[in-house]
């Protein structure tokens, strides 16, 4: 194989990186007893509490699938509904403390393999993967789903 052979299309490396990280993503979440979803779930509540309205497009999911997310979730004692304190009309999902250490080891465990997906590229190739990437994500307003140690936590309404 001739080595310009190697070089994907960026639809193709787009769409094989995403199916690789979801892979990843879903191992890890295996192991923790998780379904992706939830792991996700947990992930975005890191930050803090969300209300449904909003953790609904954060999520991509429907209504209804969100709440049988939410339901799954909270009978397993890792996420609970509370009023929110702005508006009592409106239910927030927050972690339980169960779900906090639950959600941080996974969070690190889970970063740790995908951290590992670039590991043959040198410092200025990973530099420039991760600006290429953080222009893509922004430019196509993807939410804040997983959040980088050093990023502070979104300021949200939480509705």
């Amino acid at each position: 194989m001739r080595e310009d052979e190697d070089n994907l299309g960026v639809v193709t490396a787009l769409v094989r990186s995403a199916f690789l990280v979801n892979a990843v993503y879903a191992e890890s979440a295996r192991e923790y007893g998780l379904t992706p979803q939830q792991g996700q779930l947990l992930c975005v509540l890191m930050a803090q509490p969300y209300g449904m309205s909003a953790l609904g497009p954060m999520l991509r999911l429907a209504k209804s699938s969100l709440t049988e997310l939410v339901d799954r979730t909270a009978q397993r004692g890792l996420v609970r509904r509370e009023a929110d304190p702005a508006d009592r009309r409106v239910v927030r999902v927050a972690l339980t403390k169960r779900g906090s250490e639950l959600a941080e080891e996974f969070y690190t465990a889970t970063c740790r393999r995908i951290e590992e997906l670039p590991a043959t590229l040198d410092g200025a190739a990973r530099d420039t993967l991760a600006d290429l990437l953080s222009r893509v994500v922004r430019d196509n307003n993807v939410p804040m789903v997983f959040l980088e140690r050093d990023e502070a936590p979104p300021v949200a309404g939480g509705r």
